[in-house]
């Protein structure tokens, strides 16, 4: 093993290497890039917005990119931040000296409450002008108002909570129509719900927030100065416009609970995080006096839905005597706390000041920081300027403080996207996991770090931890990449070597059986993992090696079956006589190479099983390469045990309908040595046409032969056309096999005498039966009394073939006037002949004068022609030019060389050429020279009516325009 492992670091060391000399222009050994090329932007990052206000500013306030201003005494500016360049002015309309306190802008940037320092309150909505004054809210001095974010729109708030300088709480409604705008007023009603007091008695109530959690469950959160109250209640459904009342009723005789901090600034104020496409805030952050009370919001608890509370004090350089803290907003992983000269962000992980942002002193004293929940920008002013943060990537270092406090799941959750982060956040959660002894852990993680491969495989072996080692090499091989094929081999080895001994040490230790069992199966998933599939097979036969090696036959056969290596578990199971265990896998797996191999050993021993499993395959196996294992079977068996091969044969040959020589040669064998009854039956079946039989018939005669099978011989050479040969070796047999022989070759009649003349000698000869031999002749009508008279002895008197004489001579004498009457009919049949011939000479036609050709359409009579018996009349050259086209080549040679030796002849032309019936025909050599070549260009020219005969039929499918002529008659129509 630890050669595995020696190879296996060579080949790290060899990859670390090319590392370090990477490393050396730059590239660190874990491949990730460290150095930061350029600076990395902050996490908030300051803009300064481009406005000189006219006049100082008193206040702001931002809600979804609506921004309200308030300059001097009676200027409010609003402004669109979707449309910076169109601001909206709008004149407060005050002559007196009040002077803005405070403004309030609810979640949707549709309704702005302006409270001013005499106890009035103003209201603006976002689609009109003109400010209007809430009458019900005058003698009220607004420290704060809790807007209802369920209920309002853009036209109403619903019902809202609104906090006083004397910690009075009341509830309101502020509702406005287009319609009804300036004859009613906005303010529906206004009346007071409860009083907050600290031990010196009433005190200003600084911030207020309403919340709804589960179940119409409402929580509202009050804070004063020293104290946060919680008010928890239900709103009974279909109630919730009549207000928050019934909430606050509930604790009219006791106190809500509460926090109370014994330092006081001379107010407070509560921000709130609420994540993107959420509706409820996830935490919050309290500035007090003491410092800053953070904590996360959990609406699942019944009385409080402050949870994880945490008190982060003021840095040493805040001192809240001389400069306390003005304001707070809350990001998702920071506070940030407003000075009157910086802005310093904390942690809200640990604490810590990340951030600190000093303002020059042109800009004057810092005013005022809130934050826009919407699109998560923080504002900040002073009375001359107005800036703006962006929040970029806030969570970009969190992981690190997750790290160190040891919140690894946490840390990757935020550094997943930064390979080079996490790697460091697993290694140090393996080390943790190490130096805590929680070694499978640490071998999971460190299996996903960059780490050095043989320090940390050493650092198992020298811990004595094996099933940790085996965990760190199993995840370190499903991260190798598929190229790393070395790797991946080395580790598949080294596991299968560690596998192997954990089991071989668990095994022997009967107290650990369920540990072993537990084991065995992860080994065998890993055998059979699919990743692993290819490198396994790969090096199968290593793998093999190591499993012998330990002796672990169970293991090795499931290792073969998953790599499909099926020859190596049937072998196994024969070596060691589980020969049903063999049969199966060649059942289950069906190959037909393995069913050839193994069937020689399988059939010795459990024959009927194994031709069960070959005609389960059917036609899948080649019966004729089952035929060697059959062969040494029946060589070796008994009778009954023959029959099983019998049995595949039969199957081969009626079932798969086999045709191979071989099968059926085969078969024969087996049937001549067992079953002779069946040998004639499969003969018979195969019937006697050559060409359709598929066994060897030399070979079956023989076999046939040496049997003593001699049915079966003369059935042979009845199929082989040996039918002299069947006949003698049938008369050994039976005379009646003898006799069917006999009358098979049909077409030869001298053959079948000569058979039945062999059976008539047999008969007569050794069987000495004259009635049997008088048989012979009533069945062969071919043999006479005279063909057998001389197979008879000498001393055989007539008597015995009196009768068959007697019926011989009958046959003759009918067979003699059977011969005179078609005589008769002969000669009657000539003369009617000769008469029809006479006839045929003597018949004629008439032609009148005014006929015409049929083909040329002129008179007929002006040149030679011809009459058929059809009424169809041609000129001699018109039926010529007509028939010329149409006959076979060596006619028309004919018929061109009659027409010059008619014109050689010294015999001058006649007026007219008469048909050759009405020729006549001269005694002179010469006449009767030209006469004949006459004739015989008539039969060829006239042998039938063009129009009538056979040249029409043939004719039928020819064009009427001759295709070669086509383009010169279309022109010809034109």
């Amino acid at each position: 093993m630890a050669s595995i492992l020696d190879e296996y670091e060579d080949s790290l060391h060899r990859s670390v290497s090319v590392q370090q000399s990477r490393a050396s222009v730059g590239i660190p050994h874990s491949g990730y890039v460290n150095a930061r090329l350029e600076k990395e932007t902050p996490i908030f990052n300051k803009q300064r917005i481009d406005f000189a206000p006219p006049e100082k500013i008193n206040s702001l306030v931002v809600s979804s990119n609506q921004l309200c201003m308030s300059l001097g005494k009676d200027t409010l500016l609003r402004i669109d931040l979707g449309k910076p360049d169109e601001p909206n002015q709008v004149e407060l309309g005050r002559k007196d000296e009040a002077k803005v306190y405070k403004m309030f802008l609810d979640h949707t940037g549709s309704h702005l409450l302006i409270a001013l320092n005499t106890s009035e309150c103003l209201y603006l909505n976002r689609s009109v002008q003109k400010v209007r004054a809430l009458s019900r809210w005058k003698g009220h001095l607004i420290e704060s108002v809790g807007w209802n974010k369920f209920l309002g729109s853009e036209t109403n708030t619903g019902p809202i909570l609104v906090g006083t300088s004397q910690g009075q709480i009341y509830e309101a409604e502020i509702s406005v129509s287009e319609g009804s705008l300036f004859s009613t007023n906005p303010d529906q009603y206004f009346r007071q719900v409860y009083t907050l007091e600290e031990e010196s008695g009433p005190a200003p109530v600084c911030c207020l927030e309403i919340e709804r959690g589960m179940e119409g469950k409402f929580f509202i959160i009050a804070t004063t100065r020293k104290r946060l109250f919680q008010f928890v209640g239900k709103v009974p459904e279909g109630t919730e416009q009549q207000g928050f009342s019934s909430i606050f009723a509930v604790h009219a005789d006791h106190l809500p609970s509460f926090r109370e901090f014994p330092a006081n600034l001379g107010f407070s104020e509560i921000a709130f995080y609420t994540p993107k496409l959420r509706s409820n805030p996830r935490s919050f952050a309290w500035m007090m006096g003491n410092g800053v009370l953070y904590g996360t919001l959990d609406y699942s608890r019944p009385d409080s839905i402050l949870s994880d509370e945490r008190v982060w004090v003021y840095p040493p350089d805040i001192d809240i005597t001389v400069n306390k803290p003005i304001s707070i907003v809350l990001t998702q992983f920071h506070f940030l706390l407003l000075l009157p000269d910086r802005v310093k962000a904390v942690c809200t992980l640990n604490g810590q000041v990340v951030f600190q942002d000093l303002f020059l002193e042109k800009f004057g004293l810092l005013t005022r920081m809130i934050k826009d929940p919407t699109v998560q920008q923080i504002w900040i002013h002073t009375e001359k300027v107005v800036f703006r943060y962006h929040v970029q990537r806030e969570s970009r270092d969190v992981w690190k403080m997750y790290m160190n406090m040891n919140k690894f799941d946490l840390a990757k959750e935020y550094c997943k996207d930064r390979p080079e982060c996490l790697d460091i956040v697993l290694a140090k959660e393996a080390e943790h996991c190490f130096q805590n002894k929680r070694y499978l852990d640490s071998a999971k993680c460190y299996a996903l770090t960059q780490n050095y491969f043989e320090e940390i495989a050493l650092k198992f072996i020298e811990a004595k931890q094996e099933e940790a080692l085996m965990e760190f090499l199993i995840k370190k091989l499903s991260n190798l990449k598929p190229s790393e094929k070395t790797q991946t081999t080395l580790l598949t080895t080294w596991l299968t070597e560690l596998y192997l001994n954990w089991l071989g040490i668990l095994q022997g230790d009967p107290s650990q059986r369920n540990l072993y069992l537990d084991t065995r199966e992860k080994f065998r998933t890993f055998l059979s993992s699919p990743k692993n599939k290819d490198c396994l097979f790969n090096n199968r036969a290593s793998i093999y090696e190591l499993l012998a090696s330990h002796g672990d036959t169970e293991h090795m056969v499931y290792f073969a079956v998953i790599m499909q290596d099926y020859e190596r578990v049937v072998a196994h199971h024969c070596q060691h006589d589980e020969y049903d265990e063999a049969l199966n896998v060649l059942s289950r797996h069906r190959d037909e190479k393995l069913f050839y191999k193994f069937s020689p050993v399988l059939i010795q021993h459990i024959p009927k099983k194994v031709v069960d499993a070959w005609i389960s395959m059917g036609s899948r196996l080649d019966a004729r390469n089952l035929i060697p294992a059959l062969v040494n079977y029946s060589q070796s068996a008994s009778t009954q045990q023959i029959n099983e091969a019998i049995r595949y044969m039969e199957f081969c040959v009626y079932q798969l309908e086999e045709t191979q020589q071989a099968i059926h040669n085969y078969l024969l064998s087996l049937y001549a040595l067992c079953r002779p009854d069946s040998l004639l039956s499969y003969l018979e079946q195969a019937g006697t046409n050559p060409n359709r039989i598929h066994y060897d018939l030399k070979y079956a005669l023989r076999l046939c032969a040496e049997h003593g099978h001699h049915r079966a011989c003369v059935h042979i050479y009845k199929v082989m056309e040996l039918y002299e040969e069947a006949v003698d070796l049938a008369l050994q047999v039976d005379v009646d096999l003898a006799k069917s022989c006999a009358d098979l070759p049909e077409d030869d009649e001298e053959l079948r005498k000569k058979l039945w003349l062999k059976i008539a000698r047999h008969v007569v000869q050794e069987e000495k039966d004259v009635k049997k031999a008088m048989a012979c002749l009533s069945s062969c009508a071919l043999l006479k009394i005279e063909d057998v008279l001389p197979f008879f002895p000498d001393f055989v008197t007539i008597d015995h073939f009196k009768e068959a004489i007697c019926n011989s001579l009958e046959d003759y004498n009918k067979h003699i006037e059977e011969l005179k009457r078609e005589m008769e009919e002969a000669t009657q049949s000539a003369k009617r002949i000769r008469e029809d011939i006479q006839e045929m000479r003597n018949k004629y036609g008439s032609v009148e004068p005014q006929e015409k050709c049929a083909a040329c359409d002129f008179p007929l009579l002006n040149r030679p022609f011809y009459l058929f018996l059809c009424g169809h009349m041609f000129h001699y050259d018109c039926l010529l030019q007509a028939v010329l086209p149409n006959l076979p080549a060596y006619k028309q040679a004919k018929l061109e060389d009659l027409q010059k030796k008619l014109a050689a002849t010294s015999q001058p032309s006649k007026s007219h050429h008469r048909p050759k019936d009405a020729d006549t025909v001269s005694l002179g050599k010469g006449q009767q020279s030209r006469e004949q070549i006459k004739a015989d260009i008539d039969d060829i020219v006239a042998a039938e009516c063009v129009y009538c005969g056979e040249l029409m039929i043939r004719s039928i499918d020819k064009p009427f325009i001759d295709p070669q002529k086509y383009e010169e008659e279309m022109q010809s129509w034109l």
